[in-house]
């Protein structure tokens, strides 16, 4: 039997998303290897349930990462300790941070600003409930998608130090842009990204007497930051890994932990099949080429889809019947577990249990 095949698979109704509880466990068992847990805040975005960053907590994992409101209440629903939501709230989300904060009040929340009007906004939210909201200055370091320009990142620093209802207590630079398959060259650009940190987190502490912590990366530039001393990494992917990453970036230790399953429906002719695997079950903004890939059908080629349907070429549709299972890998593993309500969880081959994906919710009732 391979390692991904289920005994009880007749029980399963397709599309379904899969966890393999011992690859996780083992994923982040390599995670604790590269990078201490002081120094490990693993993002959770990727797989948005309070079982798998259980399973971090029980590692010793204390801190972590996140992106919405609903995934920072389910660490709060887990007790972690210590949560970053790796975004700039606006005021709405403010207000819910603000609420998230009164009903977890042991732990230690803090969020992303990268903009001086903002930031002030926040500062007046929590100022005016007697609450002090630390934060840490989103550095653009060539993502080119949210973050204040590094040369302008000691002048925000001074401007917040003026503001009552916030504190400015790291800095965090997420570098995704970052993607060569040659370990050197990533390492080089990442080195190169990274050094604009280094130069204003110098600033700020030659100026203010400050040292502000640093948050940086992701998966794919994780093994260079984990070499470095006081600098938290945010992995996030390598807990359940996807076929782009495990192409990509062959130098990481990490398994595959999280599959889909699909089943044939119809079989168009003697070279092209139809699952029931359409764009409501795996991520689909890349290519048709590049949704997912078959462990048991490694030849099957998509090239179309629609909502329910993933059509197949194969080199021979004679070999495959009406209902066989196919176990594929998705290219991107993050919006895909985003598509699932629950996840099947399977140990030893057999399913042991269902785990809500709580966090895909934007609201859990905050």
């Amino acid at each position: 039997m391979n390692w991904y095949e289920i005994n009880n698979i007749n029980s399963i109704d397709s599309p379904a998303l899969i966890i393999y509880k011992e690859r996780a466990q083992q994923n982040i068992n390599e995670v604790i290897k590269m990078k201490d847990v002081a120094h490990l805040r693993p993002h959770v975005k990727t797989n948005k349930m309070a079982e798998v960053c259980t399973m971090m907590l029980d590692a010793g994992i204390t801190k972590f990462k996140c992106v919405t409101i609903a995934e920072a209440e389910m660490l709060g629903m887990i007790k972690a300790s210590d949560v970053l939501l790796a975004y700039q709230p606006t005021t709405t989300k403010a207000k819910r941070l603000l609420q998230l904060i009164k009903q977890f009040p042991s732990m230690h929340f803090a969020c992303l600003i990268d903009d001086v009007i903002n930031a002030e906004n926040i500062s007046s939210i929590f100022a005016e409930n007697n609450l002090l909201l630390d934060v840490y200055i989103d550095m653009n370091v060539g993502q080119n998608r949210t973050g204040i320009k590094p040369e302008n990142t000691l002048d925000l620093f001074n401007e917040c130090e003026n503001f009552k209802g916030i504190n400015v207590i790291g800095l965090h630079a997420y570098d995704g842009h970052i993607r060569d398959t040659n370990v050197e060259q990533r390492k080089l650009n990442t080195n190169k990204a990274f050094d604009k940190v280094m130069q204003f987190a110098d600033a700020i502490e030659s100026s203010s007497h400050k040292k502000l912590n640093i948050v940086a990366g992701g998966s794919p530039t994780f093994p260079i930051h984990a070499q470095r001393q006081n600098v938290e990494c945010s992995p996030g992917t390598f807990v359940f890994w996807d076929y782009s990453y495990k192409t990509q970036f062959r130098d990481e230790p990490f398994e595959y932990a999280a599959l889909i399953i699909t089943r044939i429906i119809s079989i168009v002719d003697e070279y092209t099949i139809c699952t029931d695997l359409g764009h409501k079950s795996v991520a689909s903004e890349n290519t048709i080429d590049k949704r997912v890939h078959f462990l048991n059908a490694e030849n099957a080629q998509p090239i179309s889809q629609s909502e329910e349907h993933l059509v197949l070429k194969v080199a021979d549709a004679s070999r495959y019947k009406i209902g066989d299972v196919l176990y594929g890998i998705p290219y991107h593993i993050c919006p895909t577990v985003a598509l699932y309500e629950r996840a099947v969880v399977i140990e030893n081959n057999h399913i042991i249990d269902e785990w809500k994906v709580i966090a895909r919710d934007r609201k859990i009732s905050v």
